[in-house]
Order: C-alpha cells, then sequence, then structure tokens
C-alpha cells in the first residue's frame, strides 16, 4: 500500500509539474521512452506545426517567424521532346510523356501524403504545357480530378514570349524551336510566379520526387528562413556535377534532412516572391538570351541570395545516367521510378 500510495504521489506531481509546462510554454522529454508529456507525443513522430513551431530533437524547439501562407506549384511540361539539347536515351529509355506524367503523381502523391499539415496553407498547382499531346493532357487531368487543392492547366503563349528572344546566345549559334519553347515557358511561369502569394515552386517536367518532398521543403523553409532572417532559394534535387569541384558549404538542419548551401542550380527551384520581385530582371534575362551555360543569371542572383538542396535528394532528376545534371547519388532510382507508375 505504500508503494501504491508513493506512486500515486509521484503520478500526481508528475502530470502537476506537465501542467505548469504547459502553461509556461516550456517543453520536457522523457529519456527513458523519448516521450514529450507536455505535446502528448513520442520522439520519433513529427513534432513541428506549419507556421506556428519548428522541433528537433536535441535541437529543441524555435518559434516561426517566417510563416508560410501558401504554395503554387508551377510544372512546365512538353511531353513530345525527349531531351531539350541532346537525343540521348534517358534512364529506364522510356517515352517522355512517362516522366512528365511521373513527376506530376510523384508532386500529387507528396502533397497528399502530408495533407493534413499542408491543409493549413493555400497550395494550387499550374501546369504550362507546350505540345503535350491530347491524350496526355487528359491524364493529367485525371490526376488532377478531386484533389484538395486548385489546380489549373494552361498552354504556353509561345507566339507572345518568343518575340523577346535573342535568336544568336552566347556561343554565336543559334537558338534551337526546343529552346525557344522552353525559354518561353520558364519566362511564363515567371511572369506568373511574381503574382502569386507567397511561396513559388517552378518545376520541370523530368523531376520525380520523394513522398516527403513538399512538407520537407516547406517545414525547413520556415526553420531556416526564421533562423537567418531572409529569404531562400531552395533546389529539391542534389546534382552530381556538383560534387566535382571542392567548394566551402554551410550546412543546416531542416525538417528531416540536412540542407546545404549551394552556387549553382538548373531550373527546377522553389522561392517567394518576394526573391522574384526583387530579382525579376535578372531571372527574366535567362529567357530572353540563350547564356553559357544556360543558367548563368540563376547563379548571378545565388551570389546575392542564399540558395540551399537538400543530402540528399527529395526529387530526382530522371536524365541520361551518365549526365553530371542528372540524377542525385544515394537514391534507388529504381524504387522511386516504380513507385510513381500510372
Amino acid at each position: 500500500m505504500k508503494v501504491q500510495n508513493k506512486r500515486s504521489k509521484f503520478n500526481f506531481f508528475k502530470k502537476l509539474f506537465v501542467k505548469l509546462c504547459r502553461l509556461f510554454g516550456f517543453e520536457i522529454i522523457d529519456q527513458g521512452d523519448l516521450s514529450l508529456p507536455v505535446m502528448n507525443k513520442k520522439g520519433s513522430k513529427n513534432l513541428s506545426n506549419i507556421g506556428f513551431e519548428s522541433i528537433v530533437l536535441p535541437m529543441g524547439r524555435i518559434k516561426i517567424t517566417r510563416p508560410v501562407k501558401s504554395l503554387d506549384i508551377i510544372i512546365r511540361t512538353c511531353a513530345s521532346v525527349n531531351m531539350l539539347t541532346q537525343s540521348k536515351k534517358r534512364i529506364f529509355k522510356s517515352p517522355k510523356k512517362d516522366y512528365s506524367l511521373k513527376t506530376l503523381n510523384s508532386i500529387i502523391k507528396s502533397i497528399n501524403h502530408s495533407k493534413d499539415k499542408l491543409k493549413k496553407i493555400k497550395i494550387k498547382l499550374i501546369i504550362i504545357d507546350h505540345n503535350s499531346k491530347k491524350n496526355v493532357i487528359e491524364k493529367f487531368k485525371k490526376l488532377l480530378k478531386n484533389q484538395f487543392f486548385k489546380s489549373e492547366i494552361k498552354n504556353l503563349d509561345i507566339n507572345f514570349y518568343k518575340k523577346k528572344i535573342k535568336k544568336i546566345n552566347q556561343e554565336g549559334k543559334r537558338v534551337t524551336d526546343n529552346q525557344i519553347s522552353n525559354m518561353s515557358n520558364i519566362n511564363q511561369s515567371l511572369n506568373i510566379g511574381k503574382n502569386c502569394e507567397d511561396l513559388v515552386y517552378f518545376v520541370e517536367d523530368d523531376y520525380i520526387h520523394k513522398i516527403d518532398a513538399l512538407e520537407e521543403m516547406i517545414l525547413a523553409y520556415e526553420r531556416i528562413s526564421t533562423q537567418l532572417g531572409k529569404e531562400l532559394i531552395m533546389c529539391p534535387a542534389d546534382y552530381p556535377y556538383l560534387y566535382n569541384k571542392l567548394e566551402n558549404s554551410n550546412i543546416m538542419l531542416g525538417h528531416n534532412h540536412h540542407w546545404r548551401t549551394i552556387n549553382e542550380t538548373l531550373c527546377t527551384f522553389l522561392t517567394s516572391k518576394k526573391i522574384i520581385k526583387k530579382h525579376f530582371n535578372k531571372f527574366v534575362s535567362a529567357c530572353e538570351y540563350e547564356h553559357y551555360p544556360f543558367e548563368k543569371p540563376f547563379h548571378d542572383i545565388y551570389k546575392k541570395e542564399l540558395c540551399i538542396s537538400p543530402i540528399p535528394a527529395l526529387a530526382v532528376h530522371f536524365t541520361n545516367i551518365n549526365s553530371i545534371y542528372g540524377l542525385s547519388p544515394l537514391i534507388n532510382y529504381e524504387k522511386l521510378w516504380k513507385e510513381n507508375k500510372l
């Protein structure tokens, strides 16, 4: 009986202590089972709360001062062109439409995987398409039907944007028709992005995403932007060419991934409306004159703004196996490919 009384007293004081911690906004961790009594959660569970706080064990709590209000995802599709500047086959040697459909499917799956959390922000998915066949567009529509987020499919207004493109590039060569459509699509995407409410994710149609990609990107953006007090640019891929040279890099903690600073990306990245408007002319310059490398204007922006990518990748560029701008290392490509089978 005495033992029972001691246990009862212990439980009473424990409950009282937990209530006091809740009252004053403190958290405690039971090292015996890694539970957090104040939150009533296990330490192995997702502890962060979008727009409110970021919690990473054992680093503690960060009160979010830069909450994400909305996310516009803009996918540029052209299922009729296999490779923009090459004739090589992609990994798994499928028709281009398969990569476009798997890109869209992987993003939808990633959104729905974190549906309860992502419902707290406004999400819209926009496809800007050029020359994809009617049956492919119908499959796009079928994938987007009855989703909890808004969506829209637009045609590329190529006749409007191609007039702005210089016909000879930085190498003195004539700009190809495929590159003209690509540059026009990026331009149209940027013009939509600068009028969005908050974050914008520009995506090429050959990036297949992991299931946790969108949740990690949003929670990591809030955490890192809050810590540093600045807007960010995020690339979801971990490009192999970044490992071909020795460069200094800062490492930061996101939600469930490490993130490192980088100086270069391709044309798939997430950023804020503020960054787009601040550097709009520089972004658009990549769409009006073909630089070498193509993304050079973006890289100039990264000298002034913080650009980061995850380790390991959250999305993989499914291009040729030998491309230094393609497959991220240490990823199970076959598993990711099969997981997004339609």
